[in-house]
């Protein structure tokens, strides 16, 4: 098969709700298949659970490429369009990682936090009970909520939150490379900035932290930047997809939004099965092989890229019983949405702490919410790597 004939990136969809048919196709025929990203270049597109639960705990796939400027790209965007990070230190870059973030990041930490991210979302509510409906969920609620949590938590002025979105969503922007890299310079530039006011001036915040680290020798300021950088991007992004489709979830499936007001005790599965639901982050886990990988009848070369689709994972009927069917009350919720083993998302417990936070109050604060259009009139944010809507009206 000629790179041509391969099925390209990225696949459509005949809802906003559904997955993509191709990927259906794909999944019944076989684990793993050669597709053609939206950069023309080759790349190996997993759509099984159990091939990409294997996969994301092989530490032959990295997230690094010893030759970045000749690496298959999914997409022009600057921030994770392509490699990231540095072939040579990648494993040792990792592990700072983790011991630097790990108390920050703690689940015990994150527990700590319930009670000031529960009042920040009542404080939310309460501003938006104050408007004639429709109003628009994503602006109320679904951008501002992890835009408030990521600020207090890494010491980003929130008073800068418009000038760091329009960055982010730039640096986020899959097809144009040269205004994503554009932006991603302004926001590094800006990251950067704060860690030197920090290195002046510490606080109990992690932006702090990174500059106490930086100090003390054990990382060099590019790392340090882009360590702050990364974590303000992903820590609002991609929670704002979240918290925009656990809604858009419980308004189409409104019994399973009775479900939920009627026994509280479900909010937890009931995140568990949003994030299974959604398709943020772009839907695939980009990663490269570092050495040969052989995996069913597939041979996985040096340096060819493998793309990890989360979506198609969650939705594998070979793992899950009525894969496609919204269902709260799973008693086992396996799903990939944050990755698995050493690279899980070191943020998954913050985004579930926030999600859980919002589900525990939205629907029960506003019983009689329901879309204001029709859901064929949402718009996705197709052009920016996690997704989202363009804007999601509601009414009650």
């Amino acid at each position: 098969m000629t790179t041509q004939d391969m099925p390209a990136l990225p696949f459509d969809r005949p809802t906003i709700l559904d997955i993509p048919p191709m990927l259906r196709i794909l999944q019944a025929e076989r684990p793993i298949t050669k597709v053609r990203t939206m950069m023309g270049d080759e790349a190996w597109l997993v759509t099984r659970y159990d091939e990409a639960k294997y996969l994301f705990t092989d530490p032959r796939l990295i997230r690094s490429h010893p030759d970045p400027e000749n690496a298959a790209k999914v997409s022009e965007s600057a921030m994770m369009g392509g490699p990231v990070g540095t072939y040579e230190t990648e494993d040792y870059d990792h592990t700072l990682m983790r011991s630097l973030l790990g108390g920050s990041f703690s689940a015990k930490r994150m527990r700590m936090l319930r009670p000031r991210i529960g009042g920040l979302v009542d404080d939310l509510l309460d501003e938006m009970a104050k408007k004639t409906p429709p109003v628009d969920l994503h602006q109320e609620l679904a951008f501002p909520l992890p835009v408030l949590v990521i600020c207090e938590l890494l010491g980003v002025p929130y008073e800068d939150r418009e000038q760091f979105r329009i960055w982010s969503e730039g640096a986020a922007d899959m097809f144009n490379g040269e205004h994503s890299l554009e932006q991603l310079t302004e926001l590094r530039a800006y990251t950067g900035s704060l860690i030197e006011k920090r290195r002046k001036d510490p606080g109990e915040d992690v932006i702090s932290d990174i500059a106490r680290a930086y100090d003390e020798g054990k990382l060099n300021m590019d790392y340090a930047v882009g360590l702050a950088t990364g974590l303000l991007f992903a820590g609002h992004m991609t929670t704002v997809v979240l918290v925009e489709f656990g809604t858009l979830h419980l308004l189409t499936y409104p019994e399973q939004r009775q479900r939920m007001l009627d026994d509280p005790a479900l909010v937890e599965p009931a995140v568990e099965e949003m994030l299974r639901f959604t398709d943020a982050g772009g839907g695939n886990f980009v990663r490269y092989a570092r050495d040969e990988i052989k995996i069913g009848d597939v041979t996985i070369n040096f340096g060819e890229a493998v793309l990890i689709s989360g979506i198609a994972a969650n939705r594998d009927p070979r793992f899950w019983d009525d894969p496609d069917t919204f269902d709260i009350g799973r008693e086992t919720n396996s799903h990939l949405s944050f990755g698995s083993g050493r690279h899980l998302c070191i943020g998954a417990t913050l985004a579930r702490v926030e999600l859980e936070a919002v589900f525990s109050r939205l629907f029960q604060r506003f019983p009689t919410m329901r879309l204001a259009v029709p859901v064929e009139e949402l718009e996705l944010l197709d052009n920016l790597l996690p997704g989202g809507l363009v804007s999601l009206p509601v009414t009650w």
